[in-house]
């Protein structure tokens, strides 16, 4: 009798110990890596069909710069260098309210931009890479040759830059595959230079100043938010297929409503 209750202590035992071990094994597993849901595109509201949009002025030199979509300045009102500058598909918005409203825009649309969680950090140079959709930051981004990138129609490329944007005389920036120019875009912590000759893709939003160089051209917008915007012999077309939303998304903090403290009624009388 004593060594069939010791046999049934040993097995209670060793099934006690073997559901241990599989609650040990099964707190302390590698969970499995959570899935990113792809990035969305920054909505620019009103901005949208703007191909200059400056905080200052907006300067063309004595060069025929075409430009294909709205040129806008607010809260200032210099435009000059229009003509010889000729603007196609679009008005000139100098300090009016359709300029304030697009202005308004791109302040949130900056700061969504910026905001974004990125897939790789420290950058410095773009050239030669691949890239696929996502969200890509450094200091002082540059390019000075040319960077691809592949996707499709629904890929989102977003390029923070904590400083300056420069890209060199000749640089390129390639798609690959069905690629919408709408969904290419690039936060600016300062200022942004295009290279003489330069083809550049995507939104500049940029915090103060843009300028693009002798016979630069701009599939896209150059947005800059506080400063001005210069241009030589240009050639800058907005994009006409942006399908997307582009709701601006303002993440300016609310707070929530106040509830009532329920406590004890007293009555008197």
């Amino acid at each position: 009798m004593k060594n069939f209750s010791s046999k049934v202590s040993a097995r209670r035992l060793t099934a006690l110990a073997l559901a241990v071990a599989v609650t040990v094994g099964l707190s302390t597993a590698p969970s499995a890596r959570p899935a990113f849901a792809a990035e969305a595109p920054i909505g620019l509201g009103t901005a949208e069909s703007f191909a200059i949009l400056a905080g200052t002025t907006v300067t063309n030199t004595d060069t025929p710069t075409v430009i294909s979509g709205d040129v806008g300045v607010s809260p200032d009102a210099a435009v000059t260098g229009f003509p010889p500058g000729l603007v196609n598909n679009g008005e000139i918005h100098s300090a009016d309210a359709v300029a304030a409203g697009a202005h308004a825009d791109l302040t949130i649309a900056f700061d969504d931009a910026a905001g974004r969680l990125p897939v790789e950090s420290g950058i410095i140079d773009l050239t030669g890479r691949e890239l696929v959709s996502g969200v890509y930051s450094g200091g002082a981004l540059g390019l000075t040759g040319t960077v691809t990138l592949v996707g499709d129609s629904s890929s989102v490329f977003i390029f923070q830059a904590a400083s300056t944007l420069i890209t060199g005389s000749g640089s390129r920036v390639a798609l690959q595959g069905d690629i919408n120019p709408c969904n290419v875009f690039w936060q600016v912590g300062s200022s942004a230079t295009l290279g003489s000759g330069s083809e550049f893709v995507g939104t500049v939003l940029a915090l103060t100043s843009i300028a693009a160089e002798s016979a630069a051209t701009v599939e896209g917008r150059l947005l800059a938010r506080n400063g001005a915007v210069t241009l030589d012999a240009n050639v800058i077309t907005v994009p006409t297929d942006c399908a997307g939303d582009t709701t601006v998304v303002d993440d300016t903090p609310v707070a929530p409503p106040a509830v009532p403290v329920q406590g004890r009624a007293t009555f008197t009388g």
